[in-house]
């Protein structure tokens, strides 16, 4: 996918844990985690908005455009 989360690098620069962002955020630890770990194939705006708010960041700063090279 040429869509890659950098939510992990977000959150430790930020030195936060999973369980309380996901507290700050109001959705689940398994929901947060598979964010983190790229096992998602779409996030809603209200969630990244959150996301967003709590961080203190921006949207580019959790995702990222690679372009995918069999093009």
């Amino acid at each position: 996918m040429a869509i890659i989360l950098r939510l992990d690098r977000v959150m430790a620069d930020r030195k936060i844990s999973l369980n309380e962002l996901a507290e700050k955020v109001g959705i689940a630890n398994v929901n947060l985690s598979n964010i983190k770990t790229g096992k998602i194939s779409a996030i809603r705006f209200s969630t990244l908005n959150a996301i967003c708010d709590v961080l203190d960041c921006q949207p580019g700063d959790i995702l990222e455009f690679r372009r995918d090279e069999q093009r």
